[in-house]
């Protein structure tokens, strides 16, 4: 008798399946009929990502680790996991009666410990004002909270400088906030230098 697979807090719904495979690109033409399951495919993803273990240890109830990784990675090169993220914020925002692209965003950054033997010596640094050797994470967010952006770096990178390197990712796919026009940042992002060179080099208005 076959075994029946097992259920993952991580798997999606039937409902989140619906909502999301209209937004998975088709299979290519001319090679051969796409046979593994996306759906599968996805919830192996999410279980990578919640779980934090190596690809080699998928649990067997899901596809084969190296075409899930396969996927993962393509998606990632063709930005995909972006063009997903967007689609599904614009439907959120609607959904909330708003406009389905934002006319301002919020830029903060967070400092995490992170272990030395897991990432090389120049990624990792010491945030002197929250005393924490690690990651900081760059964030770029609507004033829904929704995620639009995000640069990972060693902690002891000043935020102004994260702060330029977000706007420069954001500034790559532009086209995707055509509404976008103000900055809202905390007192770390202060100094009227680094506000005018804000506004003149991406022409948008940065208010502390």
């Amino acid at each position: 008798m076959e075994a029946t697979k097992k259920s993952y807090p991580t798997d999606l719904t039937d409902d989140q399946w619906e909502l999301v495979k209209e937004l998975i690109p088709a299979a290519g033409t001319g090679g051969r009929k796409r046979s593994v399951d996306i759906r599968a495919i996805l919830n192996a993803i999410f279980y990578i990502n919640a779980a934090g273990c190596a690809w080699r240890m998928l649990p067997h109830d899901f596809p084969v680790w190296q075409t899930v990784y396969g996927y993962f990675r393509h998606w990632r090169i063709t930005n995909t996991w972006q063009d997903i993220n967007a689609k599904l914020q614009q439907w959120y925002r609607v959904s909330e009666g708003r406009e389905a692209t934002p006319s301002a965003g919020c830029i903060d950054s967070q400092s995490t410990k992170i272990a030395s033997r897991l990432a090389s010596p120049e990624a990792v640094g010491t945030d002197g004002n929250k005393f924490v050797n690690g990651r900081k994470r760059h964030i770029f967010v609507d004033t829904l909270g929704l995620l639009l952006m995000v640069v990972v770096t060693a902690a002891n990178l000043d935020d102004r400088k994260g702060a330029t390197m977000l706007l420069e990712k954001i500034n790559q796919i532009r086209d995707r906030f055509p509404r976008l026009s103000t900055i809202l940042v905390d007192r770390g992002y202060r100094g009227k230098a680094f506000v005018l060179a804000i506004l003149h080099t991406f022409y948008w208005c940065l208010q502390v």
